[in-house]
């Protein structure tokens, strides 16, 4: 079973988003979007971390997932 864990952090506004185990990270890699991707020893991108993202106070964080089948 596919599992993607998703981390918000209020105060260092961050979001990490994990389609991999964590503990696989071998390298963090910035984009220069502001977006931090997390790869494994083979170079697939396990992870990637969006900074300086924020959320209203009011708003709740929703997640929704689409599966695309070939």
């Amino acid at each position: 079973m596919a599992q993607v864990k998703v981390y918000y952090d209020q105060e260092g506004n961050t979001l990490t988003v994990w389609f991999g185990n964590p503990e696989d990270e071998y390298v963090a890699e910035e984009t220069g979007d502001e977006v931090i991707l997390m790869k494994d020893k083979e170079g697939n991108v396990i992870g990637f971390e969006k900074l300086n993202y924020s959320l209203p106070k009011s708003s709740r964080l929703s997640v929704a997932f689409e599966t695309v089948a070939a």
